[in-house]
């Protein structure tokens, strides 16, 4: 092109994939001349000619033969990416380079985009043009400064005429990546009303194209019919400052995100408009985290959430093209975003359906699994300090208490605070003094998500989608837990906990966060009692020490306990060694288990009469007609409190709602479901009786129940309720009312105090805010299902013996061909439980160590440590035999 093609075209350039080019030719633009005509011109000019030197450097020529250096048809000429190919071009154009004409074979966007410089060229010439076109090529949309959904599908028709989106693209660029503009834009002229934010519930997914056509009809009519939205709406005109700051409530956002939904639509159809809004995004996010950072834009205009919304509902962030850059830096600018503005997002997303939470949950997960996978992370490396996955798990967190607030929320059923604190222990002073005070004194952590919103994800008893699609495995297999945990405790704003998103955790990571919380509490009440020792001159005593007798073990055990209990709270985080009187076991672990399991075998015996046992279920429950005093079941909560604190699994079988009340919440109606199915479905079909409840049933508001003994106990759930009828109208207050009785009401006392001891023992243990109440279970009770394969496959041995030994393979096959009693004897032996740990047996760590020739010795076991000593036996039936009568007749501790 010669000097006066870049002084008289003053048309539009149509190169399509324009976004990296348009950004470097806008730095460009020239101070305005004294002839305004003439200055547009000769910018139009530039703009012209740098977008074919991007082309030339992005797609090239087409000739193969081309000995341009400058062209990516040349042999000699080096890949670039588009942001340098942009830069380049902007270049090249200053020092004149030399620029190829296309050659004639080239096909594609090359072709297209000679075909469109000749049109535009030829437009350039004839200045018979219809009004329209005119303006089109005049303006090309430069005064476009936000964008509305008729401004879309009006340039979007244009461009279609004309077979040239380019106009299209860089308005998408422009606005795309400026804060403010994209803040102006898809502004609704009112505010959200509940019954709208119902329907972004994804009605619209399964709208047909007349009901899309009709919405953007009066989305059109209802912006003519605005005073402050016509005439900048319609064709872009005017400064931004018209439609300026909107005032909203707190809880409501200015933005229509239904049109933004059905603009996205048509328009990522298109592989050239799908890039800009990728390269828009790229320039757009890092001027937003530096806004958030250091203005504080969003107290002074919260609408500047509404670009966060807007992208964000862009359904292709998840695609390839996004994770390396765009998503990563997106991810990071709304990780700073307020706490306020977090919350407000959540609220908001909390409308949205399954659907489109699960595609938010998807985007984050696919980022952080992407950044996992393509990097090495290790004890040196840690994953901890990668922006993009830390970034990428706190946006995770907002979408997951959306999650948490669309689903079925009870945030009424909420457990009363015990009336008297639980005792400090006396050595807070000397910690105090030491400059070691405790922390959570008030109890555990609480997310200030969490706080701002008002709810526990306790509260929500079904959400939108699992909780389980918030756990990302490949990220719980890389992190170092010892690590995290010490992040987590010191709470530095330099060091990224991923205990603090509890969510994207596995049980077994978060349960050895907890491992690693308990064992460092126990060392710390080590420490403080030898220092006792010096400066008071008490006798030492650094662990909690139970000495019992195995025919008195509930008498011997729960006795230690309440004298401790009322002494010293304290001491009951010390870690516990457990010794039964005439054997010589030391506690290394094992006979610590033998003995919670002794201690749970005795309190659940019906004869004692502190539960009942429920034979259908196979579930125990608080006996509410006990003889036995508050005493009695605040040390059984004592021992569930321990057996967490010292990772110890119990064979015990509440009902859910047991976890759940211990975690702070209330039994309901849903819960007799799992606690008392017989009596949850007879209440059911008496809310689903289609008669007269009143004549045909004839109940009233008085229950009875049998004591101890069998004798009716009567009980009115309302003041003189034997003389109220139960109608079609108070049916579901008497379901209600039952169920409160019975899940709460019956049993006040005796779980108040067996909570009280639990609380004493993991008041200030991350616990609850870690775990959930089916995690709870988990957590004491174990696994039920039982994965021999998988134990197998992690077992470990020594003393000679490996994988391949005879003796080995003999043993596994005996052990696969035992029943599933057998089994769980042969775990009991071998681990002191019968019970799988936290994320199955292939978790346990099993050791098989030689123990001599041939023998007839019976094999044993160091349930401590896991480690079954088998000697090498002759042959298999031998092994068969030895081992069952081990297993079966296995009692009691000695030294070997």
């Amino acid at each position: 092109m010669n000097s006066d093609e870049k002084e008289d075209c003053e048309c539009a350039p149509p190169q399509a994939e324009s976004s990296p080019a348009g950004g470097a030719y806008r730095e460009y633009e020239e101070p305005e001349l004294e002839n305004p005509e003439a200055s547009r011109m000769k910018r139009a000019a530039a703009k012209h000619l740098i977008e074919r030197y991007y082309h030339q450097l992005t797609e090239g020529c087409g000739n193969e033969s081309c000995s341009n250096s400058w062209c990516a048809s040349s042999v000699a000429f080096s890949r670039m990416d588009n942001n340098t190919a942009a830069v380049k071009a902007l270049e090249l154009y200053k020092v004149n380079a030399k620029l190829c004409d296309p050659h004639p074979s080239k096909k594609g966007s090359a072709s297209a985009y000679l075909e469109s410089s000749a049109l535009n060229n030829s437009a350039c010439s004839n200045r018979k043009m219809n009004h329209r076109d005119f303006h089109f090529v005049r303006d090309n949309f430069k005064d476009v400064n936000y964008l509305t959904e008729d401004k879309v599908y009006e340039i979007l028709d244009i461009c279609g005429e004309k077979e040239d989106y380019s106009p299209l693209i860089r308005v998408i660029g422009r606005v795309f990546s400026s804060a403010e503009g994209l803040v102006q834009s898809f502004r609704r002229s009112k505010p959200h009303t509940k019954e709208e934010l119902k329907s972004l519930q994804g009605k619209d997914e399964d709208k047909d194209e007349d009901e899309k056509e009709a919405a953007a009809c009066s989305a059109t009519a209802m912006e003519e019919d605005s005073p402050t939205s016509s005439s900048s709406s319609r064709l872009g005109e005017g400064s931004s400052a018209e439609n300026d700051v909107q005032k909203v409530a707190p809880d409501e956002v200015s933005v229509d995100i239904e049109a933004v939904r059905r603009v996205y639509e048509r328009l990522l159809s298109n592989e050239k408009i799908e890039a800009a809004f990728l390269n828009a995004l790229v320039y757009l996010s890092p001027n937003v985290e530096c806004d958030l950072t250091y203005h504080n834009v969003y107290s002074r205009d919260p609408n500047y959430l509404n670009l966060f919304i807007i992208v964000m509902e862009n359904s292709n962030l998840h695609s390839p093209e996004y994770l390396e850059i765009a998503l990563p830096q997106f991810c990071k600018a709304m990780s700073k975003l307020p706490l306020v503005a977090q919350a407000k997002l959540a609220r908001l997303w909390s409308h949205y359906s399954a659907k489109q939470i699960r595609r938010m949950v998807e985007t984050f997960q696919q980022l952080i699994t992407y950044k996992v996978i393509s990097n090495e992370f290790n004890s040196r490396n840690l994953v901890n300090d990668d922006d993009a996955v830390v970034a990428a798990t706190k946006c995770l967190k907002i979408v997951y208490y959306a999650n948490v607030l669309g689903g079925d929320l009870d945030v009424e059923h909420n457990e009363e605070e015990d009336e008297e604190p639980i005792p400090e222990s006396s050595e807070l002073t000397l910690q105090e003094l030491l400059g070691e005070e405790r922390r959570n004194k008030k109890g555990p952590r609480v997310d200030p998500l969490e706080t701002e919103l008002g709810i526990r994800t306790n509260d929500c008893r079904r959400p939108l989608i699992p909780f389980e699609e918030f756990v990302n495995e490949p990220l719980n297999e890389v992190l170092e837990m010892d690590k995290d945990y010490t992040f987590f405790k010191v709470e530095t704003e330099n060091k990224f906990s991923f205990m603090t998103c509890p969510f994207i955790l596995n049980a077994v990571t978060k349960n050895l966060g907890l491992y690693y919380d308990n064992r460092i509490r126990m060392y710390s009440e080590r420490r403080i009692t030898v220092l006792y020792s010096l400066v008071q001159g008490q006798q030492l005593n650094p662990y909690l020490r139970l000495k019992v007798r195995r025919d008195h073990i509930i008498d011997d055990a729960l006795v230690r306990l309440e004298m401790i209990a009322m002494e010293n709270p304290a001491d009951l985080k010390k870690q516990l060694y457990v010794e039964f009187e005439g054997e010589q076991g030391v506690d290394e672990g094992g006979v610590s288990k033998e003995f919670f399991q002794l201690v749970v075998e005795e309190i659940f015996n019906p004869d004692i009469g502190m539960f009942t046992y429920d034979e259908g279920t196979k579930l125990f429950w608080f006996n509410p007609s006990s003889f036995e005093n508050e005493g009695q079941y605040t040390l059984i909560g004592i021992v569930l409190g321990l057996a967490i604190y010292n990772n110890c699994i119990l064979d015990v079988h509440f009902p859910m709602v047991v976890y759940r009340k211990l975690m702070g919440k209330k039994g309901t109606f849903r819960d007799l479901a799992d606690a008392n199915p017989v009596l949850h479905q007879s209440l059911n079909e008496l809310l689903e009786y289609e008669g007269s409840v009143e004549e045909d049933m004839m109940i009233t508001f008085q229950i009875s129940q049998t004591d101890l003994f069998g004798n009716p106990l009567m009980y009115d759930l309302r003041e003189n309720g034997d003389k109220i009828p139960v109608t079609n109208e108070n049916r579901k207050e008497f379901v209600a009312q039952y169920a409160e009785y019975m899940l709460n009401k019956s049993v006040e006392k005796q779980f108040k105090a067996f909570r009280r001891g639990f609380h004493m023992v993991t008041n200030e243990s991350p616990l609850k805010y870690l775990f959930r109440p089916e995690e709870i279970e988990l957590l004491i009770c174990g696994s039920r299902n039982l994965d021999f394969l998988a134990l197998e496959e992690t077992t470990e041995y020594d003393g000679g013996y490996n994988r391949d030994s005879r003796i080995i393979k003999e043993f596994w096959e005996t052990l696969h061909s035992f029943g599933e009693e057998q089994k769980r004897l042969f775990l009991q032996f071998t681990t002191g439980t019968d019970r799988a740990p936290v994320g199955g047996l292939g978790k346990l760590k099993m050791i098989i160590a030689k123990n001599g020739p041939d023998t007839d010795r019976l094999p044993t076991s160091h349930t401590c440590f896991n480690v079954l000593l088998l000697p090498e036996y002759s042959s298999k039936e031998k092994l068969r035999e030895r081992l069952l009568k081990a297993i079966t007749y296995a009692k009691g501790f000695g030294m070997l």
